[in-house]
C-alpha cells in the first residue's frame, strides 16, 4: 500500500533548478552535500570583491526566511502554512515551526543517514523508496510522528548512494531524538530547539511574516 496525500492538480516538484552552488554562497551554507562546496573554501561573500550591501530589517528577515525554505527544501506556500500551524499553537511559535519541518519525512531519512543529503533523502521518498510503519509513503512532507518507524525498502536497499551513506553515517551522528539500527530507524520523540543545529534564527522569520 503507497500512502499519497497529493491533492489533485498539486505537483510535488517546483524548485530552484539553477548552479546549486550559487544557493550555497548566497546563503553561506553547503546545501549541496558536495566536499567540493565552494562554502566550505572560500570565506567571502558572492558578488565581485566579495562585498554585500547592507540590509534593511525587511531584507534580512525576507533572507532569513528564504534560508530557511532553501535549507529544508520548502516551496513559499508551504512554509507559509507551516508558520500559519506554528502560530496556532501555543508553544513558542520559532519552536514549534522548526519542529515541523524537522519531523518531515524526507528530513527524517535525511537525519538517519540514508542520504547525504536533504534532495536525495526526497527523491528517496518520492520514488517509493521509504517505508514508514512498514507501509511505504511517497510524501517528503508527511510528517513523522514518535514511535514512528521509517525504514528502506528492498529495492532501495540496492541503490549504490544508499549503501555508500549508511556506510559512512555512524550512530553517533544521529540525532538523540532519533534511533537507527541498520536501515530502520525510529523517531523517539518530537526534537527541541537545542536539539536542532540549523543556523536559522526563527525570531527573524516571525517578525516577517508579523509585519
Amino acid at each position: 500500500m503507497v500512502v499519497d496525500q497529493r491533492k489533485k492538480g498539486e505537483f510535488s516538484v517546483a524548485r530552484y533548478l539553477g548552479p546549486k552552488h550559487k544557493v550555497c554562497r548566497r546563503f553561506g551554507i553547503p546545501l549541496c552535500g558536495s566536499q567540493n562546496c565552494p562554502v566550505l573554501k572560500k570565506t567571502n561573500l558572492p558578488g565581485q570583491h566579495g562585498r554585500r550591501r547592507k540590509l534593511s530589517d525587511y531584507g534580512t528577515q525576507l533572507l532569513e526566511k528564504q534560508k530557511a525554505k532553501a535549507i529544508y527544501g520548502i516551496l513559499e506556500r508551504q512554509f507559509g502554512q507551516y508558520f500559519e500551524k506554528a502560530s496556532k499553537s501555543k508553544k513558542s511559535t520559532g519552536e514549534v515551526l522548526l519542529q515541523l519541518l524537522e519531523t518531515r519525512l524526507d528530513n527524517v531519512v535525511y537525519r538517519l543517514g540514508f542520504a547525504k543529503t536533504r534532495s536525495a533523502a526526497r527523491q528517496l521518498v518520492s520514488h517509493v523508496h521509504i517505508l514508514v510503519n512498514d507501509e511505504t509513503v511517497n510524501i517528503p512532507s508527511y510528517q513523522v510522528k514518535p514511535e514512528d518507524v521509517v525504514s528502506i525498502s528492498e529495492k532501495g536497499l540496492k541503490i549504490p548512494l544508499v549503501g555508500e551513506s549508511l556506510s559512512l553515517s555512524k550512530n553517533g551522528q544521529i540525532p538523540n531524538w532519533l534511533e537507527r539500527r541498520g536501515p530502520s530507524g525510529k523517531m523517539l520523540r518530537v526534537p527541541e530547539r537545542a536539539e536542532i543545529g540549523e543556523p536559522i534564527d526563527e525570531r527573524l522569520i516571525i517578525e516577517f511574516y508579523s509585519r
